[in-house]
């Protein structure tokens, strides 16, 4: 299957690109930058989408990144130091992206990523059967269990905590 075929342009990666503002080069007085929870819940979507995501600086005309994208950088790398494994070397999770956020999928665990909030429960529809039953459900921070109860066409999490101002509450779900 080559790429002539047009059968094979949904096996292909998908990519999706983003600035740190509006500009795809240094640009002076381009000063809206995304926020560091924007750009983290951008990759988080395109991560529950299969796809990857490029992040884009242009550097200033002495060669530098500008101090702003650094700051915003680094405040990524936090979060990715700490939250790295629900993305880094998964795919996207069994369960469609909804209002609710994404799921990303590595082995037998799916991380659930909440980015809205929600009342203490969440119902994740399932379109497609999944491959195995849920065994177990615990916040990704803290490991404090979440009840988890599985429907034929639903999985839904209670106990949550309120979302706050997290970026991202993330439940991991283990399969048996």
């Amino acid at each position: 299957m080559g790429y002539s075929d047009p059968s094979a342009v949904g096996s292909l990666p998908l990519e999706m690109s983003e600035t740190m503002n509006g500009s795809w080069g240094f640009n002076l007085v381009d000063d809206k930058y995304k926020s560091p929870e924007t750009l983290v819940r951008t990759l988080v979507g395109a991560a529950g989408r299969n796809a990857n995501f490029l992040l884009n600086t242009g550097p200033m005309p002495n060669g530098e990144i500008q101090p702003e994208n650094l700051a915003t950088f680094r405040t990524i790398g936090e979060w990715m130091t700490a939250h790295g494994t629900t993305i880094y070397g998964t795919r996207g999770g069994p369960i469609a992206p909804g209002d609710w956020g994404v799921t990303t999928q590595r082995g037998k665990t799916v991380y659930v990523h909440l980015m809205r909030a929600h009342d203490g429960r969440v119902t994740l529809p399932i379109d497609a059967p999944m491959r195995g039953t849920v065994a177990s459900a615990r916040l990704f921070d803290g490991g404090a269990p979440v009840k988890v109860m599985a429907g034929k066409r639903r999985i839904e999490l209670s106990g949550l905590p309120p979302l706050g101002k997290a970026w991202d509450q993330i439940v991991a779900l283990e399969l048996r």
